[in-house]
């Protein structure tokens, strides 16, 4: 792979709704640049992007993956992404380097939910994009839809650059709108010209008039002349599109067929022309020396510093951190400090990612995308720099895992196997987490969804040869008691020699302090019970309280007092005095009305306003309590209830079923609530089932 400069350089991400087209378009870019011979499909297992074998057998894209494509003198690197909600994490890693952004969209499904979330992608990272039409060979495909569609939806920014031209029902040519000229593909892949068709002129009129108005838009000089019926010539218009793509008040729309790879030429010509190439795009970090703000800017002359987006971690080609280099030029063999981990990393070869194959290049000019191998202690959002110079860039805020599950090893012997792959599966995937709920005797993994989990299983099983069981996670209950109770526990054993003794009287009650698990006191007179039996006596209670007697889960916001008892001079000892105190905890809770406390999360569902009705009924149907909504920044709705956490398994298939994948949701621990007796008393039975199963 040849290097290349900062002005030479196009980062360009594909976003999109699943099944829309995306891997299959970078592989025709590809194709079309020469890259291969014939092109790879997702049915035949062979494209260049998609290349993990998990993502072979399911037949979608699971990771991002870089596809830097030679175009001429430029090198323009498509990222492509996965399009399922479950991997948003693989897209904002590849969102957080892209300079522009393609929104792939089917010219035969139309707009769907994932083009809208593209949409606010870019808005959020402020990216210039265009429209891609996939799909035009299929002849219920319509271009003029998705247009409309897009324009009802964005306005007046939305300009078509190209209309799909039709002859018996075979998709042949296009019309340039700009140039209001017809161009039909020939046997040797290049367009012969000739007049636009009758049939055509009505939607070339339409997309004339909506191109003309997206550019009349962008100044009021245009404007004016726009209304005075004045033409614009065609440089004109090209001026003006290159000037407002690049601050997204203009977003073009052009079409092809995948398939086919026809459109994929004026694709990455309008790239190069209308993209912005790294310079032109403003990147600050922090000096940590000075505290200042360091304009890295993509300039090469500027100290080195790079940005780390995403790692990958293979049993078998070893670990990859995939770099954007923020400024300078990084050689092989430098030394570059990374702030977060304070330890400098040498750098062995650099590389260059193409889908899952590695290739060398000597060096790395400011802007470009690569790979370094080996980085021992760098990991995904760090940044590597100078020490001379050490720069510290704002890492990527990635979504948040919310869809947790239970698992266990299939096979005894393999945890320790299971804990170091999803340690290494974590170091690629940062929307993956690990929680180790001792508490309630459960090991946890978080991720985005039911499929993401389920891919971790899969890729567990193999990759690294470990298979993990999934169930449904045991939510963490608690116990208190509502009234006081008043008991005396004495145990007494005699069995040869010194005996035990350990005579209490106690009084439990709610202590209304339900961060803790208990409050101990003592009021003992005449030395009824001595002093120093009184930390054995607590220590059974801390002990008790770990699991309680109503279904052995742990003991919150209970106040025991000591108040009376006795003891024997020789048998008395500090575990008969431990073991009264366990005996007279189980008695008085028992009899002081005890009550199953359920945790309760204040969960927040943003969701399009068309969807909050049906959203807060299927809340009611959870006992959740609606405590208000609120409107976001984008239009929706932000729902804020109070749910019991057993209610909240399988909200996300839910939710994204009632939304078209639309709503998302987070919630937080909130407070503990006395479960209802229905719900209690399934509880209680299924713990005492299972603890007579455990003794059996």
């Amino acid at each position: 792979m040849n290097v290349y400069t900062t002005d030479k350089i196009r980062n360009v991400v594909l976003l999109g709704h699943g099944s829309c087209g995306k891997t299959s378009l970078a592989e025709a870019m590809a194709y079309l640049a020469g890259m291969t011979n014939r092109m790879g499909t997702i049915a035949d297992k062979n494209t260049i992007s998609d290349f993990d074998k998990e993502e072979q057998k399911r037949q979608f894209s699971i990771f991002a993956s870089v596809l830097p494509i030679p175009w001429g003198e430029y090198k323009i690197n498509i990222l492509d992404t996965p399009g399922y909600f479950d991997f948003v994490g693989e897209v904002e890693e590849a969102v957080s380097v892209a300079d522009a952004a393609i929104i792939v969209v089917s010219g035969k499904s139309g707009i769907e939910t994932g083009t809208k979330k593209a949409w606010e992608l870019c808005d959020k990272y402020k990216l210039p994009r265009m429209i891609f039409v996939t799909e035009m060979d299929i002849d219920n495909a319509s271009y003029r839809q998705v247009v409309e569609d897009l324009q009802n939806l964005y306005g007046k920014k939305i300009a078509p650059f190209h209309l799909p031209i039709r002859e018996n029902q075979e998709f042949v040519g296009y019309v340039n709108v700009i140039q209001q000229k017809a161009k039909k593909w020939n046997a040797s892949g290049s367009v012969d010209k000739f007049e636009v068709p009758d049939y055509s002129l009505d939607n070339l009129k339409l997309c004339r008039e909506a191109l003309l108005e997206a550019v009349a838009e962008t100044s009021e000089e245009f404007m004016d002349r726009y209304f005075n019926g004045d033409e614009f010539s065609d440089d004109e218009i090209r001026s003006a599109l290159r000037l407002n793509v690049l601050d997204g008040s203009i977003v073009p729309v052009l079409m092809g067929s995948n398939t086919l790879a026809r459109g994929m030429y004026t694709l990455m010509a309008d790239i190069v022309k209308y993209f912005p190439s790294p310079e032109k795009v403003e990147c600050a970090g922090i000096d940590t020396k000075t505290n200042e703000v360091f304009e890295a800017n993509y300039d090469f002359s500027k100290p080195k510093s790079a940005y780390v987006f995403k790692t990958i971690v293979d049993p078998f080609i070893g670990k990859y951190s995939l770099i954007k280099v923020n400024s300078g030029v990084i050689k092989t063999d430098d030394v570059l400090y990374n702030y977060h981990r304070d330890t400098e990393e040498k750098l062995g070869h650099i590389y260059v990612m193409c889908g899952g194959k590695a290739e060398e290049v000597s060096e790395l000019h400011a802007g470009d995308i690569g790979a370094l191998q080996k980085l021992s202690k760098t990991l995904t959002t760090d940044t590597l720099s100078t020490k001379a110079r050490p720069v510290a860039y704002l890492r990527t805020n990635l979504s948040k895992p919310y869809v947790s599950m239970r698992y266990k090893a299939v096979n005894k012997g393999d945890e320790d196997k299971i804990s170091q792959a999803i340690q290494k599966m974590m170091m690629e995937d940062l929307t993956l987490r690990h929680e180790n709920d001792s508490e309630n005797g459960q090991t946890l993994l978080y991720g985005m969804g039911d499929q993401h989990l389920d891919v971790v299983k899969s890729i567990l099983l193999d990759k690294y040869k470990v298979d993990i069981e999934l169930k449904r996670p045991k939510v963490a209950f608690r116990e208190t008691i509502k009234q006081k109770a008043d008991v005396e526990y004495k145990y007494k054993k005699q069995s040869g020699g010194h005996g035990q003794y350990g005579h209490v009287k106690m009084t439990f009650e709610p202590s209304g302090n339900m961060e803790e698990a208990y409050e101990f006191d003592q009021c003992v007179v005449g030395g009824a019970v001595p002093k120093n039996f009184f930390p054995a006596v607590e220590k059974g209670i801390a002990e008790a309280v770990l699991s309680g007697p109503l279904a052995a889960y742990p003991v919150i916001g209970v106040k025991a007092v000591l108040y009376d008892g006795s003891y024997h001079p020789v048998d008395s000892s500090e575990m008969a005095f431990k073991v009264a105190a366990k005996g007279a905890f189980k008695d008085g809770f028992m009899k002081a009305k005890p009550v199953l406390l359920e945790p309760i999360a204040t969960l927040k569902v943003v969701v399009p306003d068309q969807y909050t009705g049906d959203i807060m009924g299927d809340l009611n149907k959870r006992r959740g309590r609606v405590m208000g909504m609120n409107p976001t920044d984008n239009g929706a709705q932000e729902i804020v209830a109070d749910i019991p956490y057993i209610e909240l398994y399988g909200y996300n298939t839910q939710l994204r079923s009632m939304t078209s994948g639309s709503g998302t949701f987070s919630y937080e621990f909130s407070r503990y609530e006395q479960a209802p007796p229905e719900v209690a008393d399934k509880e209680i039975q299924e713990r005492a089932n299972k603890i007579v199963d455990a003794e059996e």
